[in-house]
């Protein structure tokens, strides 16, 4: 069964607050949900959820400023596209090389949009561990620029075992979204190392 806490929140002069959080039961192999929340930037922002089957839970964090002030961070969610020992064969990888993370791919689907759009930040990655069982701490973040300012930051922490995973940020624009280039910077990142990538869409 896939588990879904839905809100959408819309951003105030400041915001500060934590959604319900649930677990999903273990062993689950489907999309493991929570609740999305746009704040100002650096303000903790609600949404707790979990990882497949690993009773480990992330806060969502960040939010938006500036050119897309008035818009919102909607519903997170990952899903789990190959085992450990499927991900480990693709690379190659050896237990001694430790933990290692990489980004597949990251997109910003569509990638031209009108004011009051929306926008999905995905990301696919790959988790190897030398313990796969063992659920691994990631923190996924997306840094979003016009003209180099930074008008947004959406980022979780969360918690996988070694595999590939697919995750979406939807990104609700403000009807007043200020028109050009936005340049997304994914990151994935655990305790020792990280992974980038960069993206953009357009709003005309």
């Amino acid at each position: 069964m896939n588990l879904r806490i839905a809100a959408l929140v819309t951003l105030a002069t400041f915001t500060l607050g934590i959604a319900s959080c649930a677990t999903v039961p273990e062993g689950h192999e489907g999309a493991a949900k929570g609740a999305g929340i746009g704040a100002a930037t650096g303000a903790l922002a609600g949404a707790l959820l979990a990882g497949e089957g690993s009773r480990t839970k992330g806060a969502l964090l960040g939010g938006l400023a500036g050119a897309l002030v008035g818009g919102v961070v909607g519903n997170y969610t990952v899903d789990k596209k190959k085992t450990a020992a499927e991900t480990a064969n693709k690379y190659g990888y050896q237990p001694s090389a430790g933990i290692m993370t990489r980004i597949e791919n990251s997109s910003a689907t569509p990638a031209t949009v009108k004011p009051g759009d929306k926008v999905d930040l995905m990301a696919t990655y790959a988790v190897m561990s030398p313990t796969p069982t063992t659920p691994v701490a990631i923190t996924e973040s997306h840094e979003i620029r016009l003209n180099n300012e930074l008008v947004g930051n959406p980022a979780v922490n969360v918690s996988h075992p070694a595999g590939t995973y697919t995750s979406t940020i939807p990104l609700f624009l403000p009807q007043d979204a200020k028109k050009g280039i936005y340049k997304v910077t994914t990151t994935i990142s655990t305790a020792s190392g990280k992974d980038s990538r960069e993206t953009s869409f357009t709003v005309q």
